[in-house]
């Protein structure tokens, strides 16, 4: 038993003893290797001051050097090391050495910076663009990012997104203003017009102010503002137009705009700045026996200010209406009538910025209807008649606008309110929203555009037959199922009719052709809607599918739209030209 215990004891001496260099050894090569690394990280530390030192005195190639005495480059030498290599010009390999040094830095706003240097340099402008928002995301408030942003985004022409940034550091120094060509209309009002003046910042919220209450005038189908940079590192401010002046500028233009409507049994006499002062008469005669047609609209900026512009409008019609629930194929019919309605109208809108804009109507009417046949579709309500006076108000606003995306989306909010003196009288409501989503996918320049558009509307009382809606194409209407053609026979009513309804339009284009003058676009287009209405004989019951293409030509300020849109619910192919 003790012969036992002491060879126990005997053998635990022995492991201890076996133990004891090995930890020392562990111990030692531990050391060893801290001591090693910190050597190194001296080396290391010691070869970034050397290359910092070399840095200041733009010895380039001795920091290149210095390049193979670190093993473990630290991000100050990265940046050292990056930027020589970049005076040297040798690009690629410097942004080898940055993407390493953001890599150990990722929150050090130098390289991207670095980064966006050589890119601009190599002029891959979508690269440099976002290597400074990844800068400007780590320091919004860098003066030195904020402004090579915008001459990036400057030179690619999107000068919205340019100003955006240069308005942050108090750029950019606008000298003079001028237009080329001079145009017609009164030089005082046009200077109205621009919310920017010489001697001045151009800042983002005054051109899109312009923009608005440019097109208010009505007579600058094409236009843009151009940026021409100065040699003393200032700009001008070049406003590159198009004018509508009189009948037309040449003899062509206007046999064109007077005769465009003859494949629509009409003409459209339309005088653009009369006196020069951007007052416009807009007409319509439209001799089609199913739709007769006179308007006028008298337009012009209210006591010569461009920010409001009145109009005065006089409407009047004679339609023949044949309500069927297609515009072609087996329709049973479900209602007809003639009805004539006279309008006079006043209005004021408001161009109150670039964000935002209102405008405020009131309208006097009278309408009666003859050869009815009710069917099962025309209620007595709807066939009220008699005098009648309706407010009008709209609000639109730009709710988000990204000009680095080129993106924006807008939206509108109107309400009508009528009264309609009949036997007995009647009162009602209509209340419209919509949204509007607005992008150029490319950096720069139109070649590609997207859109969509939804919009929704709902009655209150009893509304008169001519103020319901209807979703489809049709000349005097804007609530387009391009799958849906609004007569039959030359007769308004075979598309859906209804008091309230929903409608989505989404549109893609691409310019095949443009010279100032004439354009080409053409892209596909999906539309959705439903319309609804307690009388048996309106509205649908389910949901309406479009799809189909659709080429845009524009010729002189006026487009002429073809399409070619499937309704998927029936089958049916609609071919359609229309004006705009």
């Amino acid at each position: 038993m003790e012969r036992g215990r002491e060879m126990d004891a005997s053998g635990t001496a022995a492991a201890s003893v076996s133990l004891i260099p090995t930890a020392f050894l562990i111990f030692l090569l531990f050391g060893c290797a801290a001591l090693g690394r910190a050597q190194s990280n001296s080396s290391d530390s010691e070869v970034a001051d050397r290359a910092k030192q070399l840095f200041a005195e733009q010895r380039w190639q001795e920091i290149v050097s210095l390049s193979h005495a670190t093993q473990n480059p630290t991000a100050d030498f990265d940046f050292y090391y990056g930027t020589a290599l970049a005076q040297l010009g040798r690009l690629a390999d410097a942004q080898q050495v940055f993407t390493a040094g953001a890599r150990l830095q990722p929150c050090d706003k130098r390289f991207p910076l670095e980064l966006a240097g050589i890119a601009f340099k190599q002029k891959s402008y979508p690269q440099a663009t976002r290597y400074l928002r990844r800068a400007l995301h780590l320091d919004p408030r860098d003066s030195y990012a904020n402004d090579f942003l915008g001459t990036v985004y400057f030179l690619q022409g999107n000068v919205e997104a340019a100003l955006k940034y240069w308005n942050r550091v108090e750029k950019p120094q606008i000298v003079g203003v001028r237009a080329q060509p001079a145009p017609q209309v009164n030089t005082a009002l046009l200077d109205r017009a621009f919310a920017f003046a010489p001697a001045s910042v151009l800042r983002l919220p005054d051109l899109l102010t312009s923009h608005v209450r440019i097109r208010g005038l009505g007579i600058f189908p094409n236009y843009q503002f151009d940026l021409q940079a100065r040699d003393d590192g200032k700009f001008d401010i070049v406003f590159r137009n198009r004018e509508r002046d009189g009948w037309g500028q040449t003899k062509l233009e206007k046999l064109f705009l007077l005769f465009r409507g003859l494949p629509f049994l009409s003409v459209t006499p339309e005088v653009y700045n009369l006196r020069h002062q951007a007052v416009n008469f807009v007409s319509l005669y439209r001799w089609d026996a199913q739709k007769r047609r006179l308007s006028a609209e008298l337009s012009g900026p209210f006591k010569a200010n461009p920010k409001f512009r009145y109009g005065l409008i006089a409407d009047l019609r004679s339609e023949n209406w044949d309500v069927r629930k297609s515009f072609q194929g087996p329709a049973p019919l479900l209602g007809r009538l003639n009805m004539r309605r006279e309008s006079v109208a006043a209005s004021l809108a408001s161009f109150e910025s670039g964000r935002w804009r209102w405008s405020a109507a009131a309208e006097v009417s009278h309408r009666d209807f003859r050869s009815v046949v009710p069917g099962v579709a025309l209620t007595p309500t709807l066939l009220a008649k008699g005098y009648q006076l309706k407010q009008l108000a709209q609000l639109d606003a730009t709710l988000w606008r990204l000009p680095d995306r080129r993106l924006t989306l807008e939206a509108g909010l109107s309400s009508q309110a009528g009264r309609l003196w009949s036997q007995p009288s009647h009162s009602f409501d209509k209340l419209q929203g919509s949204a509007r989503l607005h992008w150029f996918p490319r950096g720069q320049g139109d070649d590609y555009e997207v859109q969509q558009q939804i919009r929704a509307g709902k009655t209150f009382g009893d509304v008169p037959f001519d103020e319901l809606f209807m979703l489809g194409l049709e000349r005097d209407n804007d609530l387009w199922m391009r799958g849906h053609i609004g007569t039959r026979d030359g007769r308004k009513g075979s598309a859906p009719l209804g008091r309230n309804y929903f409608l989505s339009n989404w549109e893609a284009d691409k310019n095949l052709y443009g010279n100032g003058i004439f354009t080409v676009r053409i892209g596909p287009f999906l539309d959705t809607g439903k319309i609804t209405d307690p009388s048996a004989g309106l509205g649908t019951h389910q949901w309406l599918w479009d799809v189909g293409a659709q080429a845009k030509v524009r010729v002189f300020g006026i487009g002429v739209a073809f399409s070619y849109g499937k309704d998927l619910r029936s089958g049916n192919n609609a071919f359609y030209v229309s004006m705009r």
